[in-house]
């Protein structure tokens, strides 16, 4: 039975106790120290006491209740807390859990700390509640990695993706294809079981149709990278244009800061300068670049050739210029050369400094360009009709997404290789290979789609994506 020796791999689970601040370092109104394991309750028990009573022994409390008390050591008392108190195997990491409230005091998180490993926890490492998690079954390695996601959202949209694929989303799309996968290896097998007989258990048309079927959906989610990339970094967003035509204020009046430098004289900025807003629950990443010329200047040649870099990259172009500077006729010249280096990106042609010219007059001038806005970054004029271009363009991109919607360059890979090898299944049934052939590919399949949810795995490959939490999740 070829199927029956595919073995899914998880590394093993250290059974100590571990605690760790789960609030940010620093002092604050009120910090968060998380301890789980199995000694945890009885760790915990040794160090905390109701009011002016004794230690208390937290195995005669309810899970899933909160406590008010003291921490003590030496019968002196280190902090007024309140202790939550997550039995196994209901709780986050499926262990013993204890979530203790103390001020925020620098001092005092060391000490309860301090109190902790002395007692017998050690402090967690990176990621290791959540590793934990993953390891108890809590959930898979995919939803693990959507809770890095969750903390590090900076908006409305990467939080919604996160949430989505925390809850299971991209989890379930995942044990589909499998579950599919499997019942196609299924039929290959028993084949094999009886090859001597020539029996046929399943159309091979059938077959090819469902590899097709799998490989739409597959696609389908590679797709979605571009737009989930963009929703997890933020949509990147080049302001291009000549010295001097205001992009460096422009950067500023969105950003609502001095972050650019802003001088008359041509050429200032000589490298792209980054920084970030949140429009209506969109992050978007706004790079001022070197204006675009013709110069001898070693330094402002490569500042300009990095401004045609960042348009390749970015999904969205905002070429501004002077309204006093081009007329149409030299604006549309611009415009034909600067497409000649921008891929996939939106176009937002926009005319600055009309705080100093006649509105009408302008206008009337760059009539024949579609969808044309004008603005003065000076005064801040128009710039609400800027960010609702920009909202509009990432609605229109974000339309034809399916549902699920991959943000994660590890599942982009698996996905791919899965791709990969379900075409060689394909190119097999096509070519009449024989079972044992097909039955290869499949395992690889098999073996991608494991990589994801974390059915498969390895120590290094769990080290290396848990290593990136912070160390009290």
């Amino acid at each position: 039975m070829l199927f029956n020796n595919f073995v899914f791999v998880k590394s093993p689970l250290n059974n100590d106790t571990i605690c760790a601040l789960s609030t940010p370092p620093g002092t604050g109104a009120i910090a968060v120290i998380r301890v789980s394991g199995k000694d945890a309750l009885s760790i915990c028990g040794k160090i905390f006491r109701k009011k002016n009573s004794k230690p208390a022994d937290l195995f005669k409390f309810k899970t899933h209740t909160v406590h008010y008390g003291e921490i003590i050591h030496n019968n002196i008392v280190i902090d007024d807390v309140v202790i939550s108190l997550f039995k196994a195997p209901t709780s986050y990491t499926g262990e013993h859990i204890v979530e203790i409230s103390c001020h925020g005091s620098q001092y005092i998180q060391q000490q309860i700390l301090h109190l902790l490993v002395k007692h017998g926890a050690r402090l967690a490492n990176a990621g290791e509640f959540t590793f934990r998690a993953f390891m108890n079954g809590k959930f898979d390695l995919s939803q693990a990695e959507a809770v890095a996601d969750l903390i590090s959202s900076h908006s409305a949209t990467s939080h919604h993706v996160a949430m989505q694929q925390m809850r299971g989303g991209f989890s379930s799309k995942i044990k589909v294809l499998r579950d599919n996968l499997i019942n196609f290896a299924s039929l290959v097998e028993l084949e094999l079981d009886f090859s001597e007989e020539d029996v046929e258990f399943a159309s091979k048309t059938e077959l090819t149709k469902l590899v097709s079927s799998l490989q739409s959906i597959i696609e389908k989610l590679i797709r979605s990278f571009e737009l989930g990339n963009v929703i997890k970094n933020g949509v990147p967003v080049c302001i291009a244009g000549r010295p001097n035509a205001g992009k460096s204020t422009l950067l500023n009046a969105l950003l609502d800061e001095e972050k650019a430098i802003v001088s008359d004289i041509p050429g200032t900025t000589r490298d792209a300068i980054e920084d970030e807003i949140v429009i209506e629950g969109v992050r978007f990443r706004f790079i001022d670049t070197a204006g675009l010329r013709k110069t001898t200047d070693t330094i402002e040649s490569m500042g300009v050739a990095r401004t045609y870099e960042k348009m390749k990259e970015a999904s969205v172009v905002i070429y501004l210029f002077d309204v006093h500077e081009l007329s149409s006729t030299e604006l549309q010249k611009e415009l034909d050369e600067l497409k000649q280096h921008i891929t996939n990106a939106e176009l937002i042609i926009t005319g600055n400094k009309i705080d100093r010219e006649d509105i009408a007059y302008t206008k009337k001038e760059y009539s024949h360009f579609k969808d044309i806005i004008f603005i003065s970054s000076k005064e801040k004029q128009n710039l609400e009709e800027l960010k609702s271009r920009l909202i509009d363009i990432f609605d229109e991109k974000s339309s034809n997404i399916p549902e699920t919607i991959i943000t994660n360059a590890r599942h982009v890979e698996a996905l791919q290789q899965t791709n990969n090898a379900l075409t060689r299944v394909k190119e097999g049934l096509e070519k009449k290979l024989s079972g044992e052939l097909l039955a290869s590919d499949i395992r690889d399949a098999l073996h991608y789609l494991g990589l994801i949810t974390g059915e498969v795995s390895t120590d290094d490959l769990l080290q290396t994506i848990f290593s990136k939490f912070c160390i009290g999740k």
